[in-house]
């Protein structure tokens, strides 16, 4: 036996049964020639985007930094999101003790 899938076609009756569904059906009409004279492109309809986040003005970025043990122990302790915690603490660090140029 064949492993391809074949396409099954409806029987006559199957098909007419399918048509008279549609033609029931208040939400499927046929267009008029004007009406489809004034169908555009998805393209053009629709503006194109990239996947994903747009991206930020000032990315966060990756440095190698050393903490001491019990620092990282008590963030970590805190769960998902620790990193995020460090952040926030030394913002407010800085907001509270203002740096000057060595």
């Amino acid at each position: 036996m064949s492993s391809k899938r074949k396409l099954i076609y409806p029987s006559d009756e199957e098909d007419a049964a399918i048509r008279r569904g549609i033609a029931a059906d208040p939400d499927t009409r046929e267009l008029s020639d004007e009406e489809f004279k004034r169908l555009r492109p998805f393209e053009e309809v629709m503006a194109k985007r990239r996947a994903g986040r747009p991206p930020l003005e000032r990315p966060k970025e990756q440095v190698s930094i050393r903490y001491d043990a019990d620092v990282l122990d008590a963030f970590r302790a805190t769960g998902e999101g620790w990193q995020t915690r460090i952040n926030a603490a030394l913002r407010v660090y800085l907001s509270e003790h203002p740096l000057r140029k060595a």
